[in-house]
């Protein structure tokens, strides 16, 4: 646990000083009494658990004061709180690749069927948007808290021709950005005035320090057109969105035939990996229908939860009135009196 203005810890010393005040004032009740007679009479009949309980509320109060002192230097405590992403944005690889069946029933089908169980648990607060690429990128739609919306446009997916996980990318960050122009050419991500004049492009920071949004990036990896998905992630990393990557089919692959053509897919998992690295996620190899199930439901945990140094002074206030509280309501049942 740390402390924001650990000076007031110095407020602490105040405690032995008011313990030695209820010893002092105990001291002089003592003597105030010696006039009785019978004194010893009366000690025999209170006993020893009576002459205890008569401590026990100045010592919840007294609990309640370091409560409030360490409250004033502001304690700080690195727990798991919910996470305050409010926008996750699913990319989806539509490409041709994706109807291999090394993923049963195929790549896309087991990549939709995982999309609407991870939607399904995301929380109701959360709004999630779906971009769909192939030869080019699109947002089918925009993030959003309508279940039913997404679910939607999860099933309306169709296979297309060509792969540009870079474009994938680059529209992701405009559906989390929509006032920026990620588009080919403008890959700073610049806003655009209106009359097309370009202004100035956002300052870089950190990769990873966004935290409002996050994208989940699934494909097969094997970019064939489109603008660099490295180049793309560097613009991901620039704005500080972490761009999870989940790789779907085998490393054999498959070979997929049509009329005259033949092509093998195979899973280029090399190229996610420096995605993931570069914005500060991580990479998931999804080889089958569970894996990829387990993967999604694994990320969902992971954005709705998260460890992050937090305040944490609202909870000592809180201990601080439970115990005054306490103190004052078994002062007033044992002794009719508050402490």
């Amino acid at each position: 646990m740390t402390f924001l203005w650990p000076n007031a810890l110095w407020l602490l010393l105040l405690l032995p000083a008011a313990v030695a005040l209820y010893i002092l004032i105990l001291r002089r009740k003592r003597k105030a009494a010696l006039h009785y007679p019978n004194l010893a009479m009366v000690k025999a009949a209170m006993g020893r658990p009576q002459r205890i309980r008569r401590h026990i509320p100045a010592a919840l109060f007294l609990g309640a004061l370091a409560a409030m002192l360490v409250a004033l230097a502001r304690p700080a405590a690195v727990v798991t709180l919910p996470s305050q992403h409010e926008t996750v944005v699913l990319a989806i690889d539509i490409s041709g690749s994706m109807r291999a069946d090394d993923v049963k029933p195929t790549r896309l089908a087991a990549a939709q069927a995982a999309a609407r169980t991870f939607v399904k648990d995301m929380p109701r607060s959360t709004r999630v948007g779906l971009v769909a690429f192939a030869g080019s990128a699109a947002i089918v739609q925009a993030p959003t808290t309508k279940r039913d919306d997404l679910y939607a446009a999860i099933d309306s997916l169709q296979p297309d021709y060509a792969t540009a996980v870079g474009s994938g990318i680059l529209a992701s960050l405009k559906a989390i950005f929509p006032d920026q122009d990620f588009g080919p050419g403008t890959g700073d991500g610049a806003p655009v005035a209106l009359g097309g004049e370009k202004k100035a492009p956002p300052v870089p920071v950190p990769p990873g320090s966004y935290k409002e949004a996050v994208v989940i990036l699934l494909t097969d990896g094997q970019t064939t057109v489109g603008p660099d998905p490295v180049d793309a992630a560097r613009v991901a990393a620039q704005r500080g969105v972490r761009v999870f990557t989940v790789g779907v089919g085998t490393a054999d692959g498959q070979v997929l035939a049509g009329e005259g053509w033949s092509i093998q897919v195979r899973l280029d998992e090399d190229a996610l990996k420096v995605i993931a690295d570069l914005t500060r996620a991580e990479y998931f190899f999804a080889g089958n229908a569970p894996d990829l199930k387990r993967i999604y439901q694994g990320l969902n945990s992971r954005l709705v939860m998260e460890k992050k140094e937090t305040e944490i002074t609202a909870l000592f206030v809180a201990l601080a009135a439970a115990l005054s509280l306490l103190s004052a309501a078994l002062s007033l049942l044992w002794f009719s009196r508050v402490l």
